[in-house]
């Protein structure tokens, strides 16, 4: 499959750039995918669109503030994104805007680092020298890393904070917001039944995805065999949701416990875990299209995108969702 088969057409005004008044105001487009029948609906709906025995397995990782911004011993300015920390003490995989040196030292806000080894396609390893917990420093000086897309000026404000973070977040980790969570309140959570490298290949062959670490709970692994047994459907909120269970069930039971995530699920993937999926629209020609893609078959998804568009959803992280049955 080549990736200009997964395109399509979207006026950039449609690319929501504030998240809704309220969470749980977004549309939610209803895809099935066996028939490709479409339905309007609102997030506030889910209730009574899911059924009353689905299982329904949310991502509770925390977006961490890990936008930073630096200079050179030269005075020039960087800007890193602290992504995840690496074997050694204080030692973090970066991705940065510039090209630092190795040995070459960083002035950091209320701390310094020291640029160790180059990782390849703009990550580095990064000693971080900075007066306490790493985590609790990037509280203190981080910025949330909103995706460049979102354009407004002035950048990042104070609400992200809170915005761009789910209502169930626990595990700080993430550098991204696994987004289809947003649009969920602990009030719709309780009425209910119970997850970025672009592809620069020209097939989806060719690309290797990043591996994503994950943690499945004993109990989650418990409930998600128990509903595949007796039958009930598994609803995952969120591709890296998806990307989890189906690395963690790759053999058709889920298994409980840490792992990466690196497989690339593209058109042609047997799904053994999930049966639905709550998510956000998703960039033309991008991996996570390709999963969407993949589940209910790119004819049905490309028909709902552009039955979106003509109706004016709002797309990407602040946007509306869709679900796919």
């Amino acid at each position: 499959m080549r990736l200009a088969d997964l395109d399509y057409v979207l006026p950039l005004e449609l690319v929501a750039q504030e998240p809704p008044a309220e969470r749980t105001d977004a549309r939610l487009l209803v895809l099935d995918r066996e028939t490709g029948l479409l339905r309007h609906a609102g997030i506030a709906d889910l209730p009574r669109l899911l059924c009353p025995d689905d299982l329904l397995v949310l991502n509770d990782t925390r977006v961490i503030p890990g936008r930073v911004r630096g200079r050179r011993p030269s005075g020039g300015r960087l800007e890193l994104l602290l992504v995840r920390p690496l074997g050694e003490e204080g030692e973090w995989e970066a991705l940065v805007r510039g090209t630092p040196r190795a040995g070459e030292r960083v002035h950091l806000p209320e701390g310094h680092g020291e640029w160790v080894a180059a990782l390849g396609d703009g990550r580095w390893r990064l000693r971080v020298a900075v007066e306490g917990p790493v985590l609790a420093w990037l509280e203190r000086v981080g910025e949330v890393p909103l995706p460049p897309y979102l354009t407004r000026p002035g950048g990042p404000t104070a609400a992200d904070r809170e915005r761009y973070q789910t209502v169930y977040a626990r595990v700080p980790g993430a550098v991204a917001a696994p987004t289809a969570g947003l649009h969920f309140t602990p009030a719709l959570l309780a009425v209910g039944p119970g997850t970025f490298q672009p592809v620069r290949a020209d097939t989806f062959e060719a690309h290797v995805m990043a591996p994503e670490t994950y943690a499945v709970p004993p109990e989650t692994a418990e409930r998600v065999n128990a509903a595949r047994a007796a039958g009930r459907r598994i609803v995952a909120v969120g591709t890296t949701t998806v990307r989890a269970l189906e690395a963690a069930g790759a053999e058709g039971r889920l298994h409980a416990g840490p792992g990466e995530a690196a497989l690339f699920i593209r058109p042609g993937h047997r799904f053994r875990m999930i049966d639905a999926l709550i998510t956000n629209f998703h960039l033309p020609r991008s991996p996570l299209l390709a999963l969407v893609a993949a589940l209910a078959g790119w004819d049905h998804v490309r028909a709902a995108y552009d039955e979106a568009v003509r109706r004016r959803y709002r797309f990407y992280s602040f946007g509306d969702a869709m679900l796919i049955t």
